[in-house]
C-alpha cells in the first residue's frame, strides 16, 4: 500500500501515486478563483479531500506550494513552446504566435503568472532548486528559437540573449500593464501585441 493511498481520506478523483500533481493542479484552481492570498495547505488539503498530513509530506510550507504551481506553469508554459515549433507555420507567423501566445497565457493565467515571475517568490529569494531549474531552462529555450529566427533573418538585434530579454521585458509589461488592471480592456491585447511586432523584426518572411 503507497503512502498516498494510506493518506487518502475520501476523494478518488484522481489516480493513487500522483498526489503531488493533483495538489498542485487543485492549488492552481483555488488560486485563479480568490487570490494567493486565500490558498494554505489546509485548505487546499480539505479541497483535495487528504489529511492535511498529506499535503505537508509534499510541501513543507506555502512557499514551498507556490514554487510548485510556479513550475508547473513554467512547464505548461514550455509545453507550448515545444507545440509552436512542431508546427508547420512560416517562421513569421510563429514569431507572432509565440508573442500571442504570451500575452494569452499571461492575461488568462493571471495568479499563476504572478507566482511565475512575480515578487512573492523572486523578490524574497524563496525559490527552490525546482522552480529556478525549470526557469531557466524555459527561457534557454526562448533564446534558441530568438537565436534561430536571427539566423534566417527575421528577428533583428545581434545578440540572443539580449533580444531574448528585450522581447520577454516588453510581453512581460504588456501582460502587467492588463493583469493589473491598467488597460482595462483585455480583449485590445492581441491589438497592442501586434503592433509591437515591428520592433523586434527585420523583414516580413
Amino acid at each position: 500500500m503507497t503512502l498516498d493511498t494510506v493518506l487518502i481520506k475520501r476523494n478518488s478523483n484522481f489516480h493513487h501515486g500522483n498526489l503531488r500533481q493533483t495538489l498542485v493542479s487543485a492549488a492552481t484552481n483555488m488560486i485563479a478563483e480568490n487570490g494567493i492570498e486565500s490558498l494554505s495547505l489546509r485548505k487546499l488539503a480539505e479541497k483535495v479531500g487528504v489529511s492535511r498530513t498529506a499535503a505537508y509530506h509534499y510541501f513543507q510550507d506555502k512557499n514551498d506550494l507556490l514554487c510548485a504551481i510556479a513550475a508547473n506553469g513554467f512547464r505548461r508554459w514550455q509545453q507550448s513552446l515545444d507545440q509552436l515549433n512542431a508546427n508547420q507555420l512560416p517562421e513569421r507567423d510563429k514569431f507572432e504566435q509565440y508573442i500571442l501566445g504570451y500575452i494569452s497565457f499571461a492575461t488568462h493565467n493571471p495568479e499563476e503568472y504572478e507566482l511565475m515571475f512575480g515578487r512573492c517568490i523572486w523578490k524574497q529569494s524563496k525559490c527552490t532548486p525546482e522552480l529556478q531549474d525549470i526557469s531557466h531552462t524555459t527561457f534557454q529555450r526562448q533564446v534558441e528559437m530568438i537565436e534561430y529566427w536571427q539566423s534566417i533573418g527575421l528577428v533583428s538585434g545581434d545578440s540572443p540573449l539580449k533580444m531574448a530579454q528585450v522581447i520577454w521585458g516588453t510581453l512581460h509589461g504588456i501582460a502587467k500593464l492588463f493583469i493589473d488592471g491598467v488597460y482595462a480592456d483585455v480583449g485590445r491585447a492581441e491589438e497592442i501585441v501586434i503592433s509591437a511586432l515591428p520592433m523586434f523584426l527585420v523583414s516580413k518572411l
